[in-house]
């Protein structure tokens, strides 16, 4: 008898969920539906978003940060009303209680992408640096190329693709060589020392200035110092200023031709650039060094 109604219970039980079960079928499939139609929406209302922030900003870093976390709102918002179609608000609530009471916890176990993110929303609104700025974080040098959520993309000038975390963006120095267009370079020449230095010093700077890509005004000005006096040469260090964003390649070309155009105005000018001076000693019972001069 016992066995027969325990047969029954599981009977009914069965009968219940099969029950059930179709019942939330079609809600199940309307949610499904939904969260399809929510992803299209959500990648269309980021399209628009973009549009009309990028019409607004020239920044594309915050344009594409921004766009991006309106994309994710929106599909977490279509989600959330899924759940709640298919008669399952209760677990996003569930989700969302536990997700509150876990915070702590999550916190320390993804403390990283936390801190990351967090750094990302800052440098979205504020940071040292815009697309394609060449920058110095850390020991990395390139070309800024993107912000994410976590990390920031940049482009060495060997090729290389260096994703930072962008909490080290945060908290390390960072070197912008292009935020104002402006880049400072210099190079030592050596004069001999019965060269005028005065002389020297008219015709490098002269040279410099008329160099093409050179930019020298009041604010930006190029000089010659005396830098200091070596073995054989009496050093100056030409100093000037290059008006560009192509930091590698514009900055080098010029330093090049003004390199190119100083030594060619010393030679014009009857000044030298002499060899190192290479001192021999003579050790021991040596009286003399024999020498052989061969004419090619």
């Amino acid at each position: 008898m016992n066995f027969n109604n325990t047969l029954k219970k599981l009977n009914n039980s069965l009968q219940e969920f099969w029950n059930n079960l179709i019942n939330q079928v079609p809600k199940a499939i309307i949610a499904i539906i939904i969260v399809a139609i929510g992803f299209l929406l959500a990648r269309f209302i980021a399209r628009i978003f973009r549009k009309t922030i990028a019409t607004k900003s020239d920044d594309p870093l915050m344009t594409n940060f921004l766009t991006k976390a309106v994309k994710f709102g929106v599909i977490l918002l279509v989600i959330m009303f899924a759940l709640k179609i298919a008669g399952l608000s209760g677990v996003a609530t569930g989700l969302l209680t536990a997700a509150g009471a876990s915070a702590v916890i999550i916190g320390f176990a993804f403390k990283d992408v936390g801190e990351n993110f967090i750094a990302g929303v800052i440098l979205s609104f504020k940071r040292p640096f815009q697309l394609n700025d060449t920058v110095l974080i850390d020991d990395i040098f390139g070309k800024v190329k993107g912000l994410e959520f976590r990390y920031t993309k940049l482009k060495t000038f060997d090729g290389r693709d260096v994703y930072i975390p962008n909490s080290d963006i945060i908290k390390k120095a960072v070197y912008n060589y292009t935020e104002d267009g402006y880049y400072r370079n210099d190079f030592i020449v050596g004069i001999d020392y019965d060269d005028d230095i005065d002389l020297a010093k008219k015709v490098i700077i002269h040279a410099v200035v008329n160099t093409l890509g050179v930019i020298d005004t009041e604010e930006h000005q190029c000089f010659v110092t005396v830098d200091g006096l070596d073995v054989s040469t009496v050093n100056l260090k030409v100093i000037f200023w290059t008006k560009t964003k192509e930091y590698k390649r514009g900055a080098l070309e010029t330093k090049s031709e003004v390199i190119k155009n100083v030594k060619n105005v010393i030679t014009e000018n009857g000044l030298n650039m002499p060899a190192d001076i290479k001192e021999i000693k003579l050790y021991g019972s040596q009286q003399h060094i024999p020498v052989t001069i061969k004419k090619e």
